[in-house]
C-alpha cells in the first residue's frame, strides 16, 4: 500500500502519471497522515454504509473511507486522475470512480443505483471555491443522506455552522440551519496540505434534518427573503427586503411589528422561525 502522505511518494506518482496540480480544481492533497482517519472516525461510518466522495484526488481520504466503508463511490472531475487513482487503490475493489461534475450529476440517481439499501454519509476535502454550491446541492435535493463530513476553508466553516441570530451568521448559515444540524469539529493547519494554501482549513458536520426546521408554504419565498435580508448586512432587514424585493418599507415594517419582531432589527438578529413568521405576514399584506 503506498504510503499517500509521503512527500517523496505523492511526487513520485504526479511524475510518472505526468500529473501537474490543478489551481483551476482547487488541489491541495493532504500529507498530514492524521488528518484523514480523524476525519472518518469522525464520520462514524463502518462497514454497512454506503459513502459518496467529491473530488478524491490522490485517495488519501478515499482509502481510509475504503478499510471502514461497506462501498465507497467518489466523483472525480479531473480527467487526469482516474489511472493514478487506479494505481492508489488497487487493493480495494469497494471503490469506484466517477468521472463527472458534481454540479452536473444526477445525485439522486447515483445514490439509487450505487447504494441500494445502505445508509449514506458524504465525505470530503471540498475545493474551496465551490463548497457553497456542492453543499446547497446536497441539501436541497432532499437526498437520502444522513449526514455530510467534509473539510473546507475556515472562514466558510464559521460561516456554515453559525448559528441564526448570532452575530456570525449569515444566508448561508440560515440555508444549512434550515436543512441540518452543523457542528465544526476541527481545524486543520496549512502545513497539513500539499502545496500548503494560505489559510487555514476546518472540518464540519451537517446532521440532516429528517423534516426542514421550520414550516414555510414557500421554501424558494422563504429563502429570497432571508437571501434579500442579507443582501445590504449593514441595513436593517426591513430597509434590506424592501430595497431588494421592491416591497414598500412601510410594509415590511408592518409585516416585522405584526410578526412581534422589532422593526429595526438587523438580519442577523432574526431566527429561523423570525423569518418565517415575517414572512406569513409579508404574505398577508400581499408583500
Amino acid at each position: 500500500m503506498p504510503n499517500l502522505t509521503d512527500l517523496s511518494t505523492i511526487r513520485d506518482l504526479c511524475a510518472r502519471y505526468d500529473f501537474a496540480l490543478s489551481k483551476g480544481f482547487g488541489q491541495n492533497f493532504i500529507v498530514n497522515p492524521g488528518v484523514c482517519p480523524k476525519i472518518v472516525g469522525a464520520a462514524g461510518i463502518d462497514g454497512d454504509w454506503g459513502v459518496l466522495e467529491i473530488g478524491p484526488g490522490i485517495g488519501v481520504l478515499t482509502k481510509e473511507l475504503a478499510l471502514r466503508a461497506k462501498k465507497v463511490v467518489a466523483v472525480e472531475v479531473d480527467k487526469r486522475l482516474p489511472p493514478l487513482l487506479a494505481e492508489t487503490l488497487a487493493e480495494f475493489d469497494n471503490v469506484e470512480i466517477v468521472l463527472r461534475d458534481i454540479l452536473k450529476v444526477d445525485i439522486a440517481a447515483l445514490i439509487r443505483e450505487k447504494f441500494a439499501g445502505m445508509p449514506v454519509a458524504v465525505c470530503a476535502n471540498l475545493p474551496y471555491y465551490i463548497t457553497s454550491p456542492i453543499l446547497m446541492r446536497l441539501l436541497e435535493e432532499k437526498l437520502p443522506i444522513r449526514h455530510i463530513t467534509v473539510m473546507v476553508q475556515k472562514e466558510a466553516a464559521q460561516r456554515i455552522t453559525a448559528a441564526p441570530g448570532s452575530r456570525q451568521a449569515g444566508a448561508i448559515s440560515y440555508a444549512v440551519a434550515y436543512y441540518a444540524t452543523p457542528r465544526l469539529l476541527f481545524s486543520v493547519q496549512p502545513g497539513s496540505f500539499y502545496p500548503p494554501p494560505k489559510v487555514t482549513s476546518a472540518v464540519i458536520q451537517l446532521e440532516v434534518r429528517q423534516a426542514p426546521a421550520v414550516e414555510t408554504a414557500d421554501e424558494a419565498g422563504f429563502f429570497r427573503l432571508i437571501r434579500a435580508a442579507f443582501s445590504q448586512r449593514r441595513k436593517t432587514a426591513a430597509n434590506a427586503v424592501s430595497g431588494a424585493l421592491g416591497i414598500p418599507k412601510a410594509a415590511v415594517t408592518a409585516a416585522l411589528e405584526a410578526a412581534g419582531l422589532p422593526a429595526a432589527a438587523r438580519p442577523e438578529q432574526l431566527t429561523l422561525e423570525d423569518f418565517a413568521r415575517l414572512q406569513r405576514q409579508l404574505a398577508a399584506f400581499g408583500g
